[in-house]
C-alpha cells in the first residue's frame, strides 16, 4: 500500500487519537497535550467550517515567530489542505489554547518571503515537515495567527 492509501485508510483511528489528544488538552488545561517528550509542541485551534458552520477544534503543531504562531497546512503530504485550512481562510478571526492560556487570534496565509523565511523555523520544530512537503504536489502553506 502507498502512503497516501495507508493515510486515508488511518483517517477514522487519526480522528479518534485527535478528539481523545483535544479532550484531554482541555481538560487538563494544557498541562496533558501541550507538550509531549521528544514531540514539538501543539495547540488546539478553534475554526468554524466554511459550508456547515460547525465548531471544530484540532490539535496542531505551531512554530513561533515573534508574537506570532505559525501553522503548517501539510495534512501529512496529502495532496489537498486540510480543513481547518479551508475554514481559516472563510472564517479567518478565531481562538488557540496554547497550554492553558486562550488567546484570540486573526488567520493569514503567509506571503511567498515570509514563507521562505518561516519554513527553516518550521523544520526546525518539526523536521518531518520535509517529507510531507517531498510527498505532495502542492507548496504547503504555511498560516500565520496574529494576536488581536
Amino acid at each position: 500500500m502507498d502512503y497516501l492509501g495507508l493515510v486515508e485508510r488511518s483517517w477514522p483511528l487519526l480522528r479518534r487519537l485527535t478528539g481523545a489528544h483535544t479532550g484531554v488538552y482541555r481538560a487538563t488545561r494544557g498541562l496533558i497535550g501541550h507538550r509531549f517528550p521528544g514531540a514539538p509542541p501543539s495547540l488546539l485551534l478553534d475554526h468554524v467550517g466554511a459550508r456547515t458552520g460547525t465548531r471544530r477544534t484540532s490539535p496542531l503543531v505551531y512554530a513561533v515567530d515573534g508574537e506570532n504562531l505559525i501553522l503548517v497546512a501539510s495534512k501529512g503530504g496529502h495532496p489537498r489542505n486540510p480543513a481547518w485550512f479551508h475554514n481559516l481562510l472563510a472564517h479567518p478571526e478565531t481562538t488557540v489554547q496554547v497550554g492553558a492560556e486562550q488567546c484570540p487570534v486573526r488567520a493569514r496565509v503567509a506571503t511567498a518571503a515570509e514563507r521562505k523565511r518561516m519554513w527553516p523555523l518550521v523544520l526546525s520544530t518539526y523536521s518531518g515537515y520535509e517529507d510531507y512537503a517531498r510527498r505532495t504536489d502542492r507548496q504547503i502553506p504555511l498560516v500565520v495567527l496574529e494576536p488581536r
